[in-house]
C-alpha cells in the first residue's frame, strides 16, 4: 500500500509516517515549502511540496496513492489570525479529501481531536457519543476542528467519502519539535518552572500509540465512525508530580484559582501582540478550557480496533528523555 500523509513534519504526523513505514507500507508526505523537516530525517518517504490551500499540489500529492492519512492541522491555542486557522483546518480538509477521492484513494483516516467532543457534567470520562455544539467550542482551534469534522461527516454522507475519523487526546512523546501546547507544559514542568497548578485534567497518551491507532483505524475502523485514541486520565497536579518524579525535581507547591490566572493570561496575550511574539505563555482560551477536566474513555477503540495504549508514565518518561536529549530543558 502507498499512503499519503499530511502533517508528517509535525508531531503526530511524523509518528504516523514512521508507523506506516515500520509496517512495510510506502509513504508519501505532503510538506509546505517553509516546513521544518527535522522529523523527516531518516525516513524513506517520498516528499511532495504543496499546501492544503493549493488544490493543484494536492492533485499531484494524491496521484497513485491507495490511502490518505490527513493529520495536518494548525494546532495552537492562540493566533493573531483566526480566519487563517479556519481556512487551513476546515477548507484545507475539504480540499485534500476531494483530491483524494478524485484520485481514487480507497480509504481515508482523518485526524480530528477530542477537542470536538463534549465533556460530562458529572466529571466522568466522555466518549464518542457525548454531545457537543459549536457554541461549546472555546477558541478558534476548537471551533475550526469542530467544523472540519462536520465537513468530513457531510462528505461521508453526501459524497461517499471513505473516511474513518480518529480523535486523539493529548499526545506526548518523542519528536515534539515545536513543541505542542501539551509538550510546552511538559518542558516547563521538567525545567522546574511550574511550581503551581490549576484544578484541571487531561487524557494523556503516547504519540506512538496514537500512530498505531491510526493504522488500526485504517485496517478495522468503520466508515463514518469516530474513535477516541486516548490513554490515561490525569489531573494536572498528577502530571506535574509524575514529571517531578521522573526528573528528580520538586513537585507543585500550591494550587492557583482559575480567576487569578485569567487576568495574567489577558496581560500575556497583550504583551505578545505588542512585542510581536509567537505565542503567549498563558492564553485566555487555555484558562477557560482548563475550567473543565478533559477526561475521555477509549473503550470503543480498544474493543473494535484492538487499540492498546501504554501507561501515561511511560509516555511522560519518553517525552522528558527526548526533550532533555534535544536541548529543550536547558
Amino acid at each position: 500500500m502507498k499512503a499519503l500523509v499530511t502533517g508528517a513534519t509535525g508531531f503526530v504526523g511524523s509518528a504516523v509516517a514512521r508507523a506506516l513505514l515500520g509496517a512495510g507500507h510506502a509513504a508519501r508526505v505532503l510538506v509546505r515549502a517553509s516546513s521544518d523537516r527535522r522529523n523527516l530525517e531518516g525516513l524513506a518517504a517520498d516528499v511532495v511540496v504543496g499546501d492544503l490551500t493549493d488544490t493543484a499540489s494536492l492533485k499531484v500529492a494524491c496521484a497513485g496513492c491507495d490511502a490518505l492519512f490527513h493529520v495536518a492541522a494548525d494546532y495552537r491555542l492562540w493566533t493573531r489570525d483566526p480566519q487563517a486557522m479556519m481556512t487551513s483546518n476546515v477548507g484545507g480538509t475539504r480540499n485534500i479529501l476531494r483530491a483524494a477521492m478524485d484520485a481514487g484513494v480507497s480509504r481515508i483516516v482523518y485526524t480530528s481531536s477530542v477537542a470536538t467532543l463534549g465533556v460530562r457534567a458529572d466529571g466522568q470520562p466522555a466518549d464518542e457519543r457525548t454531545p457537543a455544539t459549536l457554541d461549546d467550542m472555546i477558541g478558534p482551534y476548537k471551533r475550526s476542528k469542530f467544523l472540519a469534522e462536520e465537513a468530513v461527516r457531510e462528505m461521508v454522507a453526501g459524497e461517499g467519502a471513505p473516511v474513518v475519523i480518529v480523535n486523539p487526546s493529548a499526545p506526548i512523546g518523542p519528536r515534539d519539535i515545536k513543541p505542542t501546547p501539551t509538550g510546552r507544559m511538559i518542558v516547563e514542568a521538567a525545567a522546574g518552572r511550574m511550581p503551581a497548578y490549576v484544578d484541571t485534567g487531561l487524557n494523556v497518551v503516547h504519540v506512538d500509540d496514537v500512530a498505531a491507532g491510526h493504522l488500526a483505524a485504517f485496517e478495522r475502523g468503520g466508515i463514518g465512525e469516530r474513535y477516541i485514541l486516548g490513554g490515561e486520565n490525569l489531573t494536572l497536579r498528577q502530571i506535574l508530580v509524575a514529571v517531578a518524579a521522573a526528573t528528580g525535581g520538586r513537585g507543585p507547591l500550591f494550587r492557583v484559582p482559575h480567576g487569578v490566572i485569567l487576568p495574567i493570561a489577558f496581560l500575556a496575550e497583550a504583551w505578545t501582540r505588542w512585542t510581536g511574539g509567537d505565542e503567549p505563555f498563558a492564553t485566555v482560551d487555555g484558562v477557560r478550557m482548563a475550567r473543565k477536566k478533559m477526561f475521555f474513555t477509549c473503550d470503543k477503540a480498544i474493543r473494535q480496533l484492538g487499540y492498546a495504549p501504554r501507561p501515561a508514565v511511560q509516555a511522560l518518561s519518553d517525552a522528558i528523555r527526548w526533550f532533555r536529549e534535544n536541548g529543550y530543558l536547558g
